[in-house]
């Protein structure tokens, strides 16, 4: 599939979560998309007071009927040929997400161009979090339209149907994604790198392997959240137009960072303690600079 989006055209078509409070989904991936210069045009597939990890989180979750009446609005008025790009999310109704197909199908129609950046967020260390019914819609129909996929090391494991523990089964992995016609797979983080670090994967088709180690910060219980929905919107943005991908895997990296050390070092006794979930929220505005002009400090090692 072509990952050559129009020219002169950045606008991003965001189908994620919107939470009131704090920054998941749309809330964390739309201000970095326009610090680096896209409009972006957020589609929610709920709306939460709260991100999930809170004591209690309440609001509407949006079906496909709703999804495919907003959809007609942007058709109607003929306004699908202005995005360059769509990137999708947190979804949590397999009918949501199947309609999410029919809506890449449409865009790519009205711009051949279109880049598809697809997260495919279900769970994480173990722990799935949306009904399991998603994992076949998103196997079967979702990730052979996708140019560009982010998903993380357990992801990998649940659309593949076989583990992830070692280097050579990441690359198993990537192929697999790769013959169903993805060009581009980045493994945001995994923990086969040593104790203490991070390691993050890409693998392009007839093009480089690569990986970044990456330092964990904070108490070695200390998660944030929105961390994947942060890495998508930033990879989309500096790729598109680039020809250095390894350039755009440690500008991502590098504003990633940034954004978790600010968060870290704004935490009571740098989060070696217990730490409430609304002081875990990524200080992301707080971050403008790191993301406008990333300092890259950790460098992808070339594999292949």
């Amino acid at each position: 599939m072509a990952e050559a989006s129009t020219p002169g055209i950045k606008r991003v078509l965001s189908i994620q979560s919107h939470v009131v409070h704090g920054y998941v989904g749309n809330k964390v991936a739309t201000y970095p998309l326009q610090l680096l210069g896209f409009d972006v045009d957020p589609l929610n597939s709920v709306q939460f007071s709260n991100h999930t990890g809170y004591k209690t989180f309440k609001g509407p979750v949006s079906n496909e009927k709703e999804l495919a009446t907003i959809f007609e609005g942007l058709e109607e008025n003929e306004l699908l040929p202005l995005y360059s790009h769509l990137l999708t999310g947190y979804i949590g109704n397999p009918l949501f997400l199947r309609q999410v197909g029919h809506i890449v199908k449409k865009l790519r129609q009205a711009n051949p161009g279109l880049v598809y950046v697809c997260d495919p967020v279900m769970g994480d260390n173990g722990q799935l979090y949306v009904p399991k019914e998603l994992l076949p819609v998103y196997r079967d129909e979702i990730i052979p339209l996708a140019d560009i996929l982010t998903p993380n090391q357990y992801e990998v494991e649940l659309l593949t149907e076989k583990e992830v523990r070692s280097e050579e089964a990441v690359w198993e992995a990537m192929d697999w994604f790769h013959k169903r016609g993805i060009k581009t797979v980045v493994i945001s983080s995994s923990d086969l790198g040593q104790p203490g670090i991070l390691r993050a994967f890409l693998s392009q088709v007839n093009g480089p392997r690569l990986a970044i180690d990456i330092p964990k910060q904070g108490g070695k219980d200390l998660v944030f959240t929105g961390t994947g929905d942060l890495f998508a919107s930033l990879f989309l943005a500096h790729s598109h137009g680039s020809k250095d991908i390894a350039n755009v895997f440690e500008k991502t990296i590098a504003s990633l960072q940034a954004v978790i050390k600010r968060t870290v070092a704004a935490l009571p006794n740098e989060g070696n303690g217990p730490v409430k979930a609304a002081e875990r929220e990524l200080k992301l505005v707080q971050s403008k600079v790191e993301i406008e002009k990333p300092q890259v400090l950790l460098k992808a090692q070339r594999l292949n």
